[in-house]
């Protein structure tokens, strides 16, 4: 099937790009139905939307003319929720409508506004922007939106979610009411729909994204590795893969720190995040189009709209907020028909929450564990022997040189120095710590049966099967707590709170059982405390018949003459009590 479209210049554009078949969005909105009429479109990441769009507002713009008409002001106004998507669009729209003498002007924060001010009033027929920018633009003077025929709106739903709701209202209570709206979302929430209602006329709801079903060009992995050894596991993904990497972190400081570190440890790497000049931005993604980069290291400042070719890598180095953050970050490979690799590094403690993810997702995950240093170097001599300068023809010159070496080395010595060369760029790989099956998730019936009354000898439910002894110096005297004691736990071994079973509190010391699959890789990670830290180690089952505190008060003392909270310093008895509990706590 070939693009419906008749316009000469359109045509053109397309065959030069390589664009033979409509994807089925851009099918979709090309219909009959669709012509002159308000859309309202969810499509699935890297389906071809920016594309789809700039055809479908082609016979309103261009109607049966092959180039545009002479104008000041712009015909149509593209809103895009970030910088670095409304600069695609403006490369994807300016190629499309490069043949039809179009003119697009883009006018986003963190570039000049004056010399966009200058291109805007040298007369352009599509404006594409941020909305923050584009509101600054009218409120100036600078940009009139008298002549629009077309507003469209990409990404919607993300614009509502960066907090845009004011700008965009502002933008679309300016625009003709004669004018179309083509609304581009990835999903159409409650809030979209509402949009559409107050500032579309009859629209045609188009979709082409499979509700509930995941991209079938992602192959998805789940990669469990040990909270401290994150970084570690990160390392020996991108040393196996060896391909061009989109890396997800939460916070600027999680980028920050980890682009220093993989820089630090021999990779090419650039960052991307909203700390960062726009300049600095568009730099990075360059880099990483060009290949002058292999990893990119953002925040979800990337996670939108952002087509990178070539891509074939996304790591999430942390969990994703919610599934919709996690599929549009996944959304940057597998596009435009390529294949693509998404892995999750998953910590013991975010098991559940991955699996959650994963399940609202509807995405069957592969589980498997980080590659080791033994692994990596066998994909190492695999691309060495397979490299494809083995096989190439030498030239004159290159055989010359081989017959010099060869009259003063063995053939042995030469392949050992070109093996020894092609490692010398390669970063190390890090030692990870393999950790043992997971045991199948637990029914509601056996959670249930967990929450009933916990027997008095101890101040949490045993597991169901023995498992290792651990010890740490705080007691009964220390005021020790299961309240606070159990996220203690899960935070220093990377545990859950159904990884932990009995916790026996003595007065000067605690025992607790963590389950038998979580025993080792529990002790590795509590290895790595800071000294400031209570020190967790080994230890043996407590002694029957020796009664620890169960979380119920002790025994009455016989009765004293002296009050069980004497003041001091003219000080309350409650207000002596709060300061000996909090000289307590700031031990821990």
């Amino acid at each position: 099937m070939s693009f419906p479209i008749t316009n000469p210049a359109l045509l053109r554009a397309l065959t030069g790009r390589g664009y033979q078949d409509p994807t089925p969005v851009q099918e979709a909105v090309l219909q009959p139905e669709a012509a002159d009429r308000d859309l309202l479109v969810s499509a699935q990441t890297g389906s071809g939307k920016t594309v789809a769009f700039g055809l479908a507002i082609a016979p309103t713009i261009l109607g049966d003319n092959e180039r545009l008409p002479t104008t000041l002001h712009p015909l149509v106004l593209v809103i895009a929720p970030t910088r670095e998507l409304a600069l695609q669009v403006h490369a994807e729209l300016s190629w499309l409508y490069e043949f039809a003498g179009g003119r697009i002007v883009s006018c986003v924060g963190g570039m000049d506004a004056r010399r966009e001010a200058r291109a805007l009033s040298a007369g352009c027929h599509i404006v594409v922007g941020t909305p923050g920018r584009l509101q600054d633009h009218i409120n100036r003077g600078n940009l009139h939106l008298n002549e629009l025929e077309a507003v469209i709106l990409d990404e919607a739903d993300e614009m509502l979610d960066l907090g845009f709701k004011d700008e965009l209202e502002f933008i679309l209570g300016t625009a003709p009411e004669s004018r179309r709206t083509l609304l581009f979302s990835a999903t159409i929430a409650k809030e979209i729909a509402a949009l559409a209602r107050r500032y579309q006329q009859n629209a045609l709801r188009i979709d082409t994204a499979g509700r509930n079903q995941p991209h079938a060009d992602i192959e998805y992995r789940a990669i469990r590795v040990l909270g401290h050894e994150l970084e570690a596991g990160l390392v020996n993904l991108l040393r196996l893969y060896e391909t061009r990497a989109l890396v997800f972190c939460a916070t600027r400081d999680a980028v920050r720190h980890l682009h220093a570190s993989l820089l630090a440890r021999g990779f090419n790497a650039v960052s991307l995040s909203g700390e960062l000049s726009q300049s600095e931005r568009n730099a990075a993604l360059d880099a990483l189009r060009s290949g002058r980069a292999q990893i990119c290291i953002a925040t979800d400042v990337a996670a939108r709209g952002l087509d990178l070719p070539e891509l074939d890598l996304v790591i999430h180095a942390e969990l994703p907020t919610n599934k919709a953050t996690m599929l549009h970050r996944s959304g940057r490979t597998g596009r435009a028909g390529r294949k693509g690799i998404c892995l999750l590094l998953v910590p013991p403690s975010k098991l559940r929450r991955a699996e959650l993810f994963l399940g609202q997702a509807n995405i069957e995950a592969i589980w498997q564990d980080p590659p080791t240093p033994a692994e990596i170097r066998a994909r190492d001599q695999e691309r060495l022997l397979d490299d494809p300068k083995l096989t190439q023809t030498p030239t004159e010159e290159e055989l010359t040189l081989a017959q010099a070496l060869l009259a003063r080395q063995s053939p042995e010595t030469i392949a050992a120095a070109l093996i020894r060369i092609a490692r010398a760029h390669l970063p190390e790989p890090a030692k990870v710590t393999i950790l043992p099956p997971a045991p199948p998730p637990r029914s509601f019936r056996e959670r249930e049966q967990d929450s009933a009354p916990r027997p008095a000898s101890t101040a949490y439910v045993p597991s169901n099967t023995p498992g290792a002894w651990f010890r740490m110096p705080i007691g009964r005297k220390h005021n020790a707590d299961p309240k606070w004691m159990i996220p203690l736990i899960c935070k220093a071994g990377n545990v859950t709170k159904q990884e932990i079973g009995a916790i026996k509190i003595f007065d000067k010391e605690t025992k607790f059982e963590i389950a038998s699959h979580m025993a080792e890789a529990f002790q590795a990670s509590t290895a790595n405390m800071k000294e400031t830290e209570p020190k967790i180690e080994p230890t043996t089952a407590p002694t029957p018949g020796r009664t620890p505190y169960a979380g119920t008060p002790p025994a009455k003392r016989p009765p004293s003459d002296k009050p069980p909270y004497a003041a001091k310093s003219g000080k309350s008895g409650e207000q002596q009590r709060r300061r000996q509990n909090k000289k307590a706590n700031s031990a821990f």
